[in-house]
């Protein structure tokens, strides 16, 4: 949808209005669909200068750095609240999102649930969830301190607290909850036509029918070096009480599809804080599981590209990827089998969908979220480290020896 503004006097523009994300399946930042292949999130400064002096090698294992856009509030005739981005002066015909847009639905009916009387910034409280706010905390860090339960007609976690099933749909509720809080906070904390920055970055499953994602904390330690002494000692209790420390990795989110239900399977954050190492691989089965069978085709492909990343991270001296995410994905929409006789996808002029040129199962892994990544010459870094981050590969390491232990049948 295209939306003019007109906050002060003389000044329309023409923005795009921004989706929630449906696909995100981890972290606390709202990451927000701004066209097809496009996704924009919050801009920090520490990562903005870390995608613009981003190592050669490293840019395969990570999203495409598309530049920066201004975003602002802008609530409709209807009284919904939502984001809008200037776009970009190379962009001179701004991305139309349909009124039909089921990212958009879903949010407006998220609101209506929720209710929008009174006060266009009030909490929109999640049903079942019991948001006790301090006097010294903000209703959105309440929003994010809170397990949301998103027991409504139109979205749900798979898994209520017992672990029992509940309600199964087709999307993943994480981003909603994600964006609520965002949002929340925006507008509790700034004034209603405050300019934010945000970066703009590829979306790395819109190649994807069905894409399955798996978010993966990785490395021992999650505090970034100009961490609060509270902060610091809150990040170090997660990573001892989880597989961080002994296995240098946690899952921080997934979503499997599965094909005979069509809808995802999802699990959030809590739910990887508490795996055992064992539980930690039996998740990683789940992953690959789509209902009915594993997907062992997908271990190869990923296997490859773990393996090449983690010789690129071995590469990079004074490196420290702390609170950082490595993202492992592959399309719920299995590949139809070859015919007898039909050209390899390698041999044919354009290979399969769900095929990579090399005629294994298209997968990707790519590292996100640098916020607090540190390296020698980096913005504001008052440390510097030597050799490569030991807690990342440590994580790889692990994580590529129980998948080879998944590969033969252990």
């Amino acid at each position: 949808m295209v939306v003019q503004n007109s906050a002060d006097a003389g000044d329309v523009r023409v923005g795009v209005q921004l989706e929630p994300f449906l696909h995100q399946v981890g972290g606390h930042l709202s990451v927000m669909k701004y066209d097809e292949h496009t996704v924009c999130k919050p801009l920090v400064s520490r990562e903005q200068s870390f995608y613009e002096s981003l190592p050669l090698a490293m840019k395969q294992f990570t999203p495409q750095y598309k530049g920066t856009v201004t975003v602002h509030l802008w609530k409709d005739s209807t009284g919904h609240l939502s984001l809008v981005a200037n776009p970009l002066k190379e962009n001179r015909e701004p991305f139309k999102v349909s009124t039909e847009s089921a990212a958009v639905a879903i949010w407006q009916t998220l609101q209506q649930t929720t209710g929008s009387s009174g006060s266009a910034c009030a909490l929109a409280q999640w049903p079942h969830a019991q948001l006790a706010c301090t006097s010294k905390e903000s209703p959105a860090k309440a929003l994010l301190r809170s397990e949301p339960q998103l027991n409504t007609p139109d979205f749900s976690l798979v898994e209520d607290t017992n672990r029992n099933q509940v309600e199964k749909k087709s999307f993943n509720p994480w981003g909603l909850h994600c964006h609520q809080a965002h949002l929340t906070r925006l507008c509790s904390e700034y004034p209603e036509n405050k300019r934010h920055r945000f970066l703009l970055l590829e979306n790395v499953v819109s190649e994807y029918t069905h894409p399955c994602v798996l978010d993966l904390k990785m490395g021992t330690r999650q505090h970034g070096d100009d961490a609060s002494e509270e902060k610091k000692a809150r990040h170090m209790q997660k990573c001892a009480q989880s597989t961080s420390a002994c296995l240098g990795v946690r899952i921080c989110g997934m979503q499997v599809y599965q094909t005979s239900k069509k809808h995802f399977l999802c699990k959030d954050k809590y739910y990887g804080r508490k795996l055992s190492v064992e539980g930690f691989r039996q998740a990683l089965c789940q992953f690959l599981h789509n209902g009915t069978h594993l997907r062992r085709e997908l271990l190869e492909p990923i296997l490859r590209q773990l393996q090449a990343l983690l010789s690129v991270i071995r590469s990079q001296s004074s490196y420290r990827f702390y609170s950082s995410s490595l993202l492992i994905i592959y399309d719920g929409q299995e590949a139809p089998e070859r015919a007898p006789g039909s050209p390899h996808p390698r041999e044919a002029p354009q290979a399969a969908h769900g095929s990579s040129p090399d005629g294994l199962t298209k997968v990707d892994v790519r590292m996100i979220d640098f916020a607090h990544t540190t390296y020698k010459g980096s913005w504001n870094d008052h440390t510097t480290y030597d050799g490569p981050d030991p807690g990342y590969i440590f994580g790889l390491e692990n994580l590529i020896r129980i998948l080879q232990d998944i590969q033969e049948g252990e």
